[in-house]
């Protein structure tokens, strides 16, 4: 992490809670609300996981796990998850948060969260990451559009959008297709300041395109994902929306193809771009 900070990157480290803790519940039996350690899980299905929000053990584990992880980045944030909290009732999701965001400001941490976190009370200064998609729904938007107007900072992650591992089409040999088929001009054709109505444009921070790695085992499959739509999400970011331009983008994005063929860049040569 210091050798990204010494370059200007600051890593967000991310402990997702309280789902996607199976591994954690099958290392440590007594965070299970029966005291009894599930199997150990290596598929990809969400949601049926959840730590026990009503005992105190939870507490003193993630408390442990905060530290530990603040203690190793230098970085302002701690990314606590939040989302696909399936197996959690919504009470217990929200005293849960309650008690966890007051643990990240006591290490000198600001919070971040998937925007799941706006159906809780977030901190102060907290940030939410919205994942969704055009389909997401109006009631679920709506709530992430209050929590914006009230102070909560916004990243935008639309799945349909800036997720990097799904498919370019039907015919990508690797990634998936939940979200739909993103093509390097919808990948790169949306407004972050104007994406969700009634978020006011100060609320938005920025901008993230994960890249999740199910189906990707070497560095040559995460390039050929990666680009060429990183580019775009990152110029999303990087400049004024009145400088956005698909038209103009493709002729500068093609212009890359001889840089990336001469660094040995494995990326995807999309039909949308006349390349070089």
């Amino acid at each position: 992490m210091r050798y990204a900070a010494s370059r200007y990157l600051e890593v967000v480290p991310e402990i997702d809670m309280p789902g996607h803790t199976n591994a954690a519940l099958a290392s440590y039996a007594e965070l299970n609300c029966d005291g009894v350690a599930p199997p150990l899980y290596t598929g990809t299905e969400v949601g049926f996981s959840s730590l026990c929000v009503g005992k105190e053990i939870t507490y003193d584990f993630v408390e442990d796990v905060v530290r530990e992880i603040a203690a190793l980045t230098p970085g302002r944030y701690l990314h606590i998850g939040g989302d696909e909290a399936h197996s959690t009732p919504h009470e217990e999701y929200v005293a849960f948060m309650e008690r966890v965001q007051p643990v990240v400001a006591r290490y000198g941490k600001t919070v971040v969260g998937w925007h799941q976190l706006t159906g809780a009370a977030p901190a102060d200064g907290a940030l939410a990451q919205y994942w969704g998609l055009d389909g997401t729904s109006a009631a679920e938007k709506a709530q992430v559009a209050e929590a914006a107007r009230n102070g909560t900072g916004l990243i935008l992650s639309p799945a349909d959008r800036a997720y990097l591992d799904m498919k370019y089409d039907a015919n990508t040999p690797l990634g998936l297709s939940w979200a739909g088929y993103v093509e390097v001009r919808r990948s790169y054709d949306w407004d972050p300041g104007a994406y969700l109505e009634g978020v006011p444009e100060s609320a938005v921070r920025g901008v993230e395109a994960p890249l999740w790695t199910e189906t990707l085992d070497e560095t040559g499959e995460l390039e050929f994902m990666a680009f060429p739509r990183l580019p775009g999400i990152a110029e999303l970011g990087w400049s004024p929306a009145e400088a956005h331009d698909w038209e103009s983008y493709r002729e500068r994005l093609a212009g890359q193809s001889p840089r990336w063929e001469a660094m040995g860049v494995n990326y995807y040569r999309s039909p949308q771009v006349s390349w070089q």
